[in-house]
């Protein structure tokens, strides 16, 4: 095995700061959304808002665990530099290790949470379809 030298871990910088940011970007829709269903649910009292936002709340969560998994990971990178800089080069392997192992959880959860996304849209797609299909008849 090849040995870690501080531009490994200097590499994946870039790469979890433009993951960072989508993530940061997927929590403030997010936020703005149910902000806007909750004066929308205290207008109408509409059950069907109350799912739409317990299903937005478990895409916030998992994206708040998305962040704290990349943070971690970007933090354990910066860990290892520091490791092989001061000449504990097995020891930032592992750190280094571990870093890739959270980087990989923050990525798996994203596909989880954009799994969820899909399913919620596909619900507002099919109601529309149905109105379409509706109106298609009446002409």
């Amino acid at each position: 095995m090849e040995e870690l030298t501080l531009t490994t871990p200097a590499l994946l910088f870039s790469a979890i700061s433009l993951i960072m940011l989508a993530y940061t970007n997927r929590f403030l829709a997010y936020a703005a959304v149910i902000r806007n269903l909750h004066d929308q649910y205290l207008d109408k009292m509409d059950q069907n808002l109350l799912q739409q936002i317990a299903n937005l709340k478990l895409r916030l969560n998992l994206t708040r665990y998305m962040q704290m998994l990349g943070i971690s990971s970007l933090l354990l990178c910066v860990l290892t530099m520091f490791l092989i800089y001061v000449d504990y080069h097995v020891l930032a392997v592992w750190v280094f290790g571990v870093g890739l192992l959270l980087l990989l959880l923050s990525l798996a959860l994203l596909i989880w949470e954009i799994q969820i996304s899909v399913r919620a849209l596909s619900y507002h797609i099919s109601d529309l379809e149905k109105h379409l299909k509706e109106a298609k008849k009446k002409k």
